[in-house]
């Protein structure tokens, strides 16, 4: 009886991933209406052309291949050069420096999430997720047996934490709380000040912050990329990212997890050998914009859900309904796409609202 609870939850959760609701909408799209298909749903770059990498990151791609000297396996935890420039990287923003040790080479950054909570969970812990947020969380907390429990983001606020429901959700089982800034799916960018009141909640309530920073410098407003880490002196930070967003390469599947830790809450050996032999075992802004939904200024439109399946029906155009990201009846749009699709799936869009939009009654 708990493995099926366990596996109808895990169900439930999955259904509920962008990719889960990507393939559904596609199924959905008329192919006899002449449309051609545009997909503002998941954002992937490199899917228009106008998008691309560095050449100089092709050419050492190749480079490396033709070197024949990393054909082999390598370490689990990564290879140490690589290791080596990851934290170097990351050390430019903060006020101390990484060592390679703090570095562990992920699969994407989906695997540094999976790590991470991995690495936190016990019998009977629960973790505090952003809502809205990215489902993933929620999938691999399941898998894990965390108990999940959602803290609001306040889109009156920019979509600020509410750090008074995080003191009233933690108690003495919470191991973790995740922060994703630059925002997904919200776009929301973090002041340097904001951040320092996560990390100082966080603190009060002895617990370390896990930091998604996958679309860390990916910034278009006011509000300058501040890392989580900057603050690892008042709270332990788990930092994750990838190559994934920055570089444009979501393929090449090569993240981070890093312990961004100067005072050495991470550095116990036990917790090091622990994370060690996980990657043993394994063995091997946003681009988006949300946009609230007006129902009743629509007609026979009953939620997000039922607007995008039309959508895709009736206009060949993927967006995805908030409810994928624990946000009813808002949509998620990316417009990591070339100017000219983007352009016309908009305005696809707009003759659909027309279409659907209520007559006003004649007094």
């Amino acid at each position: 009886m708990e493995n099926g609870t366990v596996n109808q939850e895990m169900d439930t959760a999955s259904t509920i991933t962008i990719k889960g609701i990507l393939s559904l909408l596609i199924q959905n799209v008329d192919e006899k209406n002449g449309k051609r298909l545009i997909s503002l749903g998941m954002g992937d770059p490199t899917v228009y052309s106008c998008f691309h990498t560095t050449h100089a990151a092709g050419e050492a791609v190749v480079e490396a291949l033709q070197s024949e000297k990393f054909n082999g396996y390598s370490p689990t935890v990564g290879l140490p050069q690589t290791r080596r420039a990851i934290a170097e990287y990351l050390s430019r923003d903060l006020p101390y420096k990484l060592s390679s040790d703090d570095v562990f080479v992920t699969s994407g950054c989906t695997q540094a999430i999976d790590v991470a909570l991995a690495m936190l969970a016990r019998p009977g812990a629960n973790i505090l997720l952003p809502r809205p947020g990215f489902p993933i969380y929620e999938l691999c907390a399941t898998f894990r047996r965390l108990e999940i429990r959602y803290f609001d983001l306040l889109p009156e606020k920019g979509w600020e934490v509410d750090l008074d429901s995080i003191e009233a959700l933690a108690d003495q089982n919470t191991v973790g709380l995740v922060i994703i800034n630059p925002g997904n799916p919200c776009g929301n960018v973090y002041s340097y000040q904001h951040l320092k009141k996560i990390a100082e909640t966080a603190e009060k309530l002895k617990i370390p912050v896990i930091a998604d920073e996958v679309y860390g410098h990916l910034v278009f407003g006011d509000n300058p990329f501040v890392p989580m880490g900057v603050f690892g002196s008042i709270v332990p930070v788990l930092t994750l990212g990838s190559l994934s967003k920055r570089w444009i390469v979501p393929g090449w599947r090569l993240g981070w997890f890093v312990t961004s830790d100067p005072c050495g809450m991470f550095k116990n050996p036990k917790i090091i050998e622990r994370i060690k032999k996980y990657f043993d075992i394994l063995g091997g802004p946003a681009t988006f914009v949300q946009i609230k939904l007006n129902l009743s200024n629509l007609e026979d439109i009953s939620d997000d859900i039922d607007f995008c399946f039309r959508l895709a029906k009736e206009e060949s155009v993927i967006i995805i309904p908030g409810t994928a990201v624990g946000l009813k009846n808002w949509l998620r749009i990316t417009f990591a796409a070339d100017p000219h699709s983007l352009k016309e799936a908009l305005g696809r869009l707009k003759s659909f609202c027309k279409r659907h939009t209520k007559l006003m009654q004649p007094y």
